[in-house]
């Protein structure tokens, strides 16, 4: 599924942060070269796609300074929003913006494909629901990134902060940096999902013919039907069939 992508906002200027320049300060270009190789490393290597979004929440909010909490959105064509968060301090948050579904920084920049900034959401008049979680909680300014993952979702890479204001321009930049390396590391990691989800019914109609004798149209209506009748997603009857062929060989 093509989706038009929208120019990002431009990082504000520094001095609308209040903070000074010298304070400013973001990674150097060989510091922020090595943050991507790593970042690469980790998501690559997770066990699967969940554990991905895990570590990107988890290695964001370790990279920029001030960060109490990461926190991954991703929205699929038709299905349930997916979420990870690593830190305590939101958690309350990303409960109440997600299982609405509806509204918060983080869907915000996942619907309008643009960088959203918050200087202080406890005083936030948009997201009421949210203010008084976060003055709970201690979470003061929030930036969500946009992240458009290949072959399925849209979503947000959202960084939470205890002070109001929130980073600078060049951590801004750094965590645009993240999000863009992340878009094209999660989308193959979709692809390898989807090129062993593919493997996994194979295998499954292989085992319905050797059972049934029937053809190959045969089995797959035979699979589709059974995971009709279960309530599950064919790939998911499918492991179970091999897994119980496995057991009986």
């Amino acid at each position: 599924m093509t989706r038009p992508r929208r120019a990002r906002s431009a990082a504000p200027a520094p001095e609308l942060t209040g903070r000074q320049p010298a304070e400013l300060a973001g990674p150097h270009a060989v510091e922020l070269a090595g943050l991507l190789t790593e970042l690469t490393t980790r998501l690559l290597s997770a066990d699967n796609f969940v554990q991905a979004l895990e570590r990107l929440a988890a290695f964001a909010a370790g990279a920029i300074p001030g960060a109490v909490r990461g926190s991954i959105v991703l929205i699929g064509e038709g299905g349930p929003l997916t979420h990870a968060g690593h830190g305590a301090a939101g958690a309350a948050v990303d409960e109440i913006q997600y299982a609405a579904g509806t509204t918060g920084p983080g869907l915000e920049a996942a619907r309008t494909r643009a960088m959203v900034t918050v200087p202080d959401l406890a005083a936030d008049a948009r997201w009421p629901d949210l203010a008084e979680a976060a003055r709970a909680e201690g979470v003061r300014a929030v930036v969500a990134v946009p992240l458009d993952v290949p072959r399925a979702d849209v979503g947000a890479l959202s960084l939470y902060f205890d002070a109001p204001e929130g980073p600078g321009a060049d951590h801004l930049l750094t965590a645009m940096a993240l999000a863009n390396q992340a878009e094209i590391l999660l989308g193959e990691l979709r692809r390898r999902d989807a090129l062993s989800s593919g493997a996994t019914v194979d295998r499954a109609i292989g085992v319905i013919i050797a059972q049934r004798g029937c053809g190959v149209q045969e089995a797959y209506d035979v699979l589709r039907d059974t995971a009709q009748r279960l309530g599950l997603d064919r790939h998911a009857v499918a492991d179970r069939l091999i897994a119980v062929a496995a057991r009986n060989a």
